[in-house]
């Protein structure tokens, strides 16, 4: 038996978690991306926006001068009136006008869905692993480790879907969004693909039975494991 595997598991299971982490903030949080409309006038208010899968905020704030070429409202961070709201297809009858004319509802649906997979794959995946802890169920590992990488490759799409959703807002033509960024929330949806991903691959190969070590030695002449 591998005396090292326990002690791999869990540093492999200790870098999942802060993956998993990453996936409950990235779907909880607004700011997947930030949108500017073009402003003509200096030193104007204008209103910028920052949405994630489930609502749009929009602030008022104070135009700072900016160069010849920069147009666009913001820092988003500046001082200003703030106002969320979920959006109409997930709330009936609240008021989100401002998404449902821009970007394309279904593109919003989708992300959200596929996030929402994600979050389950990787609690699974956290209880198999926790399970295997208990009277040495290592078999629970590889179903573990499965579940972990579905939940890294569904956020990964999720994030492609937003993406595709914001390229399509700018590009319309009923929309007054000029310039986009995306935030942090984007950034620890991206992070927690790559380590749920290549964790979850790592946690698989740890799983696996030992493979000779000799070229003599069978499969079955190995030392089982316990």
């Amino acid at each position: 038996m591998d005396e090292s595997k326990p002690l791999k598991v869990r540093l492999t299971f200790s870098v999942i978690l802060v993956g998993v982490s990453l996936l409950f903030a990235a779907v909880v949080t607004d700011h997947w991306a930030v949108l500017s409309p073009r402003v003509e006038a200096s030193n104007t208010t204008c209103g910028a926006a920052h949405f994630g899968l489930w609502r749009l905020c929009t602030k008022r704030i104070l135009r700072q001068e900016k160069g010849p070429k920069q147009k666009g409202c913001g820092p988003i961070s500046l001082p200003g009136e703030h106002n969320c709201s979920y959006f109409k297809h997930f709330t009936p009858g609240q008021s989100s006008e401002i998404f449902e004319v821009t970007t394309q509802k279904e593109y919003s649906i989708s992300a959200a869905a596929i996030a929402i997979f994600s979050v389950g794959f990787a609690i699974i995946g956290t209880i198999c692993v926790l399970l295997s802890f208990r009277k040495k169920r290592d078999y629970l590992l590889k179903p573990a480790s499965m579940f972990y990488t579905f939940a890294g490759l569904c956020i990964i799409i999720s994030v492609e879907v937003m993406r595709q959703s914001v390229k399509r807002m700018i590009d319309s033509k009923e929309t007054d969004w000029i310039e986009y960024s995306y935030s942090w929330s984007f950034a620890c949806a991206c992070a927690s693909f790559v380590l749920l991903f290549i964790c979850g691959i790592a946690l698989l190969l740890i799983a696996l039975p030992r493979f000779p070590q000799n070229p003599w030695e069978t499969c079955m002449d190995a030392e089982p494991e316990h």
